[in-house]
């Protein structure tokens, strides 16, 4: 495979290449956001919705986004075009830019933006034919009075410190709670239980992303004859329940097998699978218009 094309500033640059400053405030503070894209078959999926995300995260941080959606969606064409595999992921991000030291963001005159087509697996194929192994974090999710969850922010230390938690007992993902000790999210991904055929996800009042790929599941679950709520969740919830699946553009949808050594009682189970099943045609049908 040839090396990843990356987009920078409105240049395309082999990626080994492309460089910022040391300066550039992203780097520095975290003040910057982004997002992830899958595309198949050459065809980003869901683009409207991850750019409209990428604007209201930057709206929501004052930062003037230094390209319009359209310079944005046309370089991610370009990319995806030239990529050597017809599926991929592309990570889209948009900083405060150069400026001087210290967090004041007067002193970067100008935001910065990059996009790099790649691959990415957040689990391997065997271990998501098992199902993945999760542990709840002691790292607790930031508050929404702090940080609102629907910004897509640079800052993903808690997330980092979450992962590393899972990484030290051999897990593949780690489960985050909010400081009432209800259940967000994953580390990079949005988190469903399924009892008595009921599909049930975190809100975002809670903590949790706003995931584009957990509104699809939200989307297609009707379809199939599946009741879909969001409703605040506790471990309890998650140790009882009779599935439990990840979904997002990463993750895609993960089926999960075990939570802090409970086993689930189907892995995947019977809605998992439905749910599966209509994301694929879903995907397929979208790459193929």
């Amino acid at each position: 495979m040839s090396e990843p094309t990356c987009w920078l500033n409105g240049e395309f640059v082999q990626a080994s290449e492309a460089s910022i400053s040391i300066f550039d405030h992203g780097l520095l503070y975290g003040d910057g956001v982004f997002e992830g894209i899958r595309f198949y078959n050459r065809r980003a999926f869901r683009l409207h919705e991850h750019l409209l995300r990428l604007q209201r995260s930057a709206a929501a941080i004052l930062l003037e986004l230094p390209y319009s959606l359209d310079e944005f969606a046309a370089a991610i064409e370009h990319l995806v075009a030239g990529f050597p595999e017809p599926d991929g992921y592309l990570r889209v991000v948009a900083t405060r830019g150069k400026g001087a030291l210290g967090v004041d963001p007067r002193s970067c005159p100008c935001g910065s933006a990059f996009i790099v087509a790649d691959q990415l697996a957040l689990i391997s194929e065997e271990r998501r034919r098992q199902g993945a192994r999760l542990i709840c974090a002691t790292t607790r999710r930031l508050p929404a009075d702090g940080l609102d969850p629907r910004i897509k922010s640079l800052n993903y230390l808690n997330h980092v410190l979450a992962r590393i938690e899972a990484n030290n007992v051999g897990a593949d993902e780690a489960v985050l709670l909010n400081a009432q000790g209800h259940v967000t999210e994953g580390t990079a991904d949005n988190i469903f239980v399924v009892r008595d055929g009921r599909l049930m996800t975190p809100p975002v009042s809670d903590g949790a992303l706003e995931g584009v790929t957990r509104s699809v599941i939200l989307e297609l679950a009707p379809t199939l004859g599946i009741v879909a709520e969001e409703c605040t969740l506790n471990l309890y919830d998650l140790y009882t329940a009779d599935e439990c699946l990840l979904s997002g553009t990463g993750a895609e949808l993960i089926p999960v097998a075990e939570i802090d050594g409970r086993r689930m009682r189907d892995c995947p189970g019977p809605v998992s699978e439905a749910l599966q099943r209509a994301y694929t045609a879903t995907v397929r049908s979208s790459a193929a218009d």
